[in-house]
């Protein structure tokens, strides 16, 4: 896993900007001795916001760059004059990535869509100018409101695969000789168990130039949801999975019993999958004639659609891709389902990211202390900035 790219889960430490301090300018001109506050407002801090980019694919570029910090805002000058905003960061992240607590776990938002931008972190709103002080009773305001203090934050991004069929076994149970089969994908298959160590995706061809998604994630074993094997931590996924294909060889001891185990992993990890359309794939039926499959299907489980197939000779393949097609297609499995957004479970954390200590880096203050802090109240309605209210779409 170490030599891999794929990286799919990660640590960063994002701050956003502080607001400009306001300036406690006073107007000098000639022949004007006494022209009053001029000082101008600061600029606001700069934003962290994320950004859903569908040419990504992993979070290996955040692995390397784990300091997200925006711009601070200016101060504020004279002649009224506003002081520059800082810098927005933003960070480009896959289609699919969803955004956690560091310290506590909990769920912030997500990022599904191509395009889509979610202020993460809202920079600091500048400070007023001594002008917005002046009152009949107190002309000279000798003092200007300092900016709004940034926000620092570790958050963990987790990325969750987008694909329309996940595959989902027990170790050298086919899944990545099928995905080889009928896509163009080259996963690693070898003849000992947990070959596939991170998931694959595959873009599998149909009739008339249609095409869906699959996605093959490393093999699951009994008790992988108390950390056997390699746990639970890859079933992330296929949350996100329109059709979940359970993949059985036919040497199997009990076929219906191992079907049972890996629904009950599946379901212990998050109850929500098991309302997802499923399919069962008999696999490395070429073993098989005729007359042992008639006597095999009154042992399968019953409420699920059932294929043998074996990804050598091809055989059942191209009934396989109808029945995944149809399910995908069927438009029961099209109304949106709210998918629970979970805080993030200890078990399926990674301990090398979460033991990860970010250097402190001082933030460098460019306020008078004389000014000292101010309430909110002292923000006028129409300096304030847009809704910061991260979406939880």
């Amino acid at each position: 896993m170490a030599e891999s790219n794929f990286i799919d889960y990660v640590k960063i430490l994002c701050r956003s900007g502080k607001g400009g301090a306001g300036s406690r300018h006073y107007y000098r001109a000639k022949y004007v001795p006494k022209g009053g506050p001029d000082g101008g407002d600061g600029g606001r801090g700069g934003h962290i916001i994320l950004r859903g980019n569908r040419n990504l694919w992993t979070l290996l570029h955040l692995k390397y760059t784990r300091h997200i910090f925006a711009g601070n805002g200016e101060s504020g000058t004279g002649g009224r004059s506003f002081g520059k905003d800082g810098e927005d960061r933003t960070i480009e992240v896959p289609c699919g990535t969803a955004i956690f607590d560091s310290e506590t776990g909990k769920f912030l938002c997500e990022v599904t869509e191509d395009g889509q931008e979610v202020k993460l972190l809202k920079g600091g709103r500048g400070g007023l100018g001594n002008w917005h002080f002046k009152t009949p009773t107190n002309r000279t305001p000798r003092y200007a409101q300092p900016g709004e203090a940034a926000i620092e934050k570790s958050v963990i991004l987790e990325l969750k695969l987008l694909a329309d069929v996940g595959l989902v076994g027990f170790p050298n149970a086919g899944k990545s000789t099928l995905l080889s089969s009928i896509s163009a994908a080259k996963p690693k298959i070898a003849d000992y168990p947990f070959t596939t160590l991170e998931p694959n995706l595959g873009i599998v061809g149909y009739r008339d130039a249609k095409s869906f998604v699959m996605a093959d994630i490393p093999g699951i074993i009994e008790g992988a949801s108390e950390g056997k094997g390699l746990g639970l931590r890859f079933l992330r996924h296929i949350e996100r999975n329109a059709v979940l294909l359970f993949m059985i060889p036919a040497d199997a001891d009990d076929i219906k019993a191992e079907y049972e185990i890996l629904l009950r992993e599946v379901s212990t990890f998050n109850p929500d999958l098991i309302d997802k359309p499923r399919v069962l794939a008999i696999t490395k039926s070429d073993m098989l004639d005729e007359e042992l499959m008639e006597e095999m299907r009154a042992n399968l489980p019953e409420g699920i659609s059932t294929v043998f197939i074996s990804s050598v000779t091809g055989t059942g393949l191209t009934e396989l891709k109808d029945l995944l097609w149809l399910t995908i297609n069927d438009e029961n499995n099209r109304i949106p389902t709210a998918l629970t957004h979970r805080d993030l479970d200890i078990r399926h954390r990674v301990k090398e990211e979460d033991d990860f200590i970010f250097e402190n880096e001082p933030v460098e203050d460019n306020y008078d202390e004389a000014e000292g802090d101010w309430d909110d109240e002292y923000w006028e309605e129409d300096h304030e900035d847009d809704d910061y209210t991260i979406p939880t779409t």
